[in-house]
Formats: structure tokens, sequence, C-alpha cells
């Protein structure tokens, strides 16, 4: 699908409204998606390493294997592991990866950042995994989009715990994110400034991930952007040492 366009975001739209009653579909498209991106500003993956931080069931490590990548998962999280990982997943956080310095060609982060407490810390242990001249591929829900409190959005713009409140409510079961444990309040304008002051990495492109049209003008608006974007994605390119 060309991106970006309505097509584009009217199919991963309907994707994320199945979610809950058929993931498969739901991240199979996304993680196609991804993956198309990060070849679309760095070139076919094949033959490359490719790191998955943070990517569940591995939807995403899959793709890029499916496209000759040599594709390794990390996942803090065995819930979120599931029952059927890909081969070689590594129980692992973020913030400290067992491995050495500048071994990836690609590092990917999709929907993570609003679920640490240190997005800082986070992005240094991503581009310290990442050879010079490699790509960092990072998207979040920020927090005032109309998905930042995930299950329990919009609901979040009138306060965490009343939306989570409203949740139990309505579905008779506890909301899987809770405010200031697993999930963050992050912000575009704030991450941008910090990404922006790094000397380790250069920003590629910042836009929006889904957005249908001009999808780096939107995040050039302060303000707007922080409703208007999403989910923010940024390209990263890791410096020379």
């Amino acid at each position: 699908m060309k991106d970006p366009s309505f097509r584009r975001s009217v199919a991963l739209f309907r994707a994320f409204l199945r979610e809950q009653d058929d993931p498969e579909y739901c991240y199979s498209l996304l993680a196609r998606d991804a993956a198309d991106q990060v070849e679309a500003y760095d070139g076919p993956v094949a033959g490359r390493t490719v790191l998955d931080i943070g990517g569940g069931s591995g939807y995403f490590t899959e793709e890029f294997r499916r496209r000759g990548a040599q594709a390794y998962l990390f996942e803090p999280d065995m819930a979120e592991l599931g029952e059927k990982p890909p081969g070689g997943a590594v129980v692992a956080d973020g913030y400290l990866l067992p491995l050495r310095d500048g071994i990836a060609d690609v590092t990917f982060s999709s929907n993570v950042l609003e679920h640490v407490a240190d997005p800082e810390t986070f992005l240094s242990e991503l581009a310290r995994v990442t050879r010079p001249g490699g790509l960092i591929y990072v998207s979040f829900t920020n927090w005032l989009s109309p998905w930042g409190g995930h299950e329990w959005a919009p609901w979040h713009y009138f306060g965490a715990e009343r939306a989570r409140a409203r949740y139990l409510r309505r579905t008779g079961r506890p909301a899987k994110h809770t405010l200031g444990e697993n999930l963050f309040a992050v912000h575009i304008g704030s991450t941008l400034r910090q990404v922006r002051a790094r000397d380790d990495v250069t920003v590629v492109s910042a836009r929006s991930r889904y957005w249908p049209f001009l999808a780096e003008t939107v995040v050039k608006a302060p303000g707007i952007r922080e409703f208007a974007t999403w989910n923010l994605l940024l390209i990263l390119r890791r410096c020379p040492t």
C-alpha cells in the first residue's frame, strides 16, 4: 500500500478494530506495513541483522525473517511472548540488552516507548547496539493522541483513573495498562527535543506513522501535533563513532 495514502490508513484502522478478535490479521498487516517503511528508508533487509526490541509475540520479527533478514526478538515480558514466540527469542529488558555495541544494521521498536519509564535511556540503548550508519526505527503512541490511553482511550482526556474505572464498569475486567506503571505520558515535543539534542543519532524523518497525507508536516505544528499525529514515527541514523 502506498504510504501515505487514504487507502493504507483505512486498511490499518480497520485492522486495529479487529485487534481483539483477530490479532493475527491485525498485527500481520501492521508488520508488513512497518517492514515496508524500514525498506523505504534503508533498502531491502535481506541478509542484514535486525533487532526487534519489545516486539511482543514476534509478528515483526517473523516478517523481517520472511524478507531474508537475520531478525531477533528481545522482549522483557514472558506473557507478551505468548505460547509460540519466534525461535531464538530472548527475554531481555530494552534498558540493558545482552548485546555488544554496533551489532545491528536495523534496530526496530514499534509502540514501546510509551511503556518505558525512562525513554531517554531506552533510546540510548537502541543507539548503542546499532552500527554506525545503521537505521533506528522508533514509533510510539503519544499521550494526547486519541489513542493515548490505549484500551481506555479516548476517556484518558478526562483523567487516567476515571478512564480505568469506566473501562472496568464497561467490560467487567481491569484494564491492562496503568498510568505510571506500564503506560507513561510521552509527548511529541519533548521527545523531539531530546532526540535532536543527541550526538549519537541524526533524525532522518519525524512523521506520523498512520496519517494519510502530509505525514511529516503535521509533526511540525507545535500543539496541534500532540493531538493530530496519532502515532509518531522517528527514523534515526546512527552517527559515525
